[in-house]
């Protein structure tokens, strides 16, 4: 069965830390460009963390700079999103996405408008994170 599962979501104080992971199976990760976009209660999808398919280049929204960081497995077919410094705007349901496109730039994956977002080749179906004292 080819899909994504997230996993690692849940409940953190602010100012604490989480890993999601994105596994694939089905397929191999190798040949696509991976996302983490994010969509909190009330708001638009946003794309967060996005990692090149080609160079493992890495893309982050001014939101999450300097705090998150993306990461490949390639061997266990898996991508990661370490989270720290978490605040409670972090407050989502985080997705990951895989895409085979030759987008010109990382960037261009993650700032994507939501048509092009769900056009991507595979989406998993969310992990929640809260971000709450």
């Amino acid at each position: 069965q080819v899909q994504l599962v997230e996993s690692g979501g849940g409940l953190v104080q602010p100012g604490g830390s989480l890993r999601l992971s994105c596994a694939a199976s089905g397929f191999t990760l190798d040949y696509y460009a991976i996302g983490w976009f994010r969509q909190a209660p009330g708001k638009e999808r946003e794309g967060g963390s996005c990692i090149s398919r080609s160079d493992d280049s890495t893309y982050y929204a001014d939101s999450v700079k300097g705090r998150f960081t993306i990461s490949r497995d390639n061997a266990k077919n898996t991508v990661y999103l370490q989270m720290n410094s978490l605040k409670p705007e972090d407050t989502a349901v985080y997705y990951c996405a895989a895409d085979s496109s030759p987008w010109a730039t990382v960037q261009a994956m993650c700032v994507a408008p939501p048509v092009i977002l769900d056009g991507m080749d595979y989406w998993g179906k969310g992990t929640l994170v809260t971000v709450s004292s």
